[in-house]
């Protein structure tokens, strides 16, 4: 069963650059069918979709985070990394890794293929 753990800062300053690696075990990155996402939920809002990097290597972003975010892999370490440039307090949030079975854009996959979440708050 493939598993996710995020991890990263919890705390990033406004302007600065947040950083969140994706541990996956159970499974290569590099497998077919693996869309591996991110997503986040802000306090009090619905999940929101930023993201994915497939099996490939190829990226899909939201619109709404695209100039900002990049999202990467090293698959000597079976890790995917989320860059979220020039964040402000609104980009506070859960942020979740996730691995998806289909290159739909938005698509958010079920709660039992997620990691546990990550706080990350933006303050200075």
């Amino acid at each position: 069963q493939v598993q996710l753990q995020e991890s990263g800062p919890g705390l990033v300053k406004p302007s600065q650059t947040l950083s969140l690696t994706c541990t996956v075990s159970g499974g290569s990155i590099t497998s077919n069918n693996f869309y591996l996402t991110w997503i986040r939920q802000p306090p009090g809002k619905g999940l929101q979709w930023i993201g994915y990097i497939d099996y490939s290597g190829s990226t899909r972003y939201n619109p709404s985070f695209q100039s900002r975010s990049s999202i990467s892999r090293d698959t000597s370490k079976n890790q995917f990394t989320l860059q979220l440039s020039s964040v402000t307090p609104e980009d506070t949030a859960v942020y979740y890794c996730a691995r998806a079975d289909n290159g739909l854009v938005g698509f958010i996959p079920p709660r039992r293929a997620w990691g546990q979440g990550t706080q990350v708050t933006v303050s200075s």
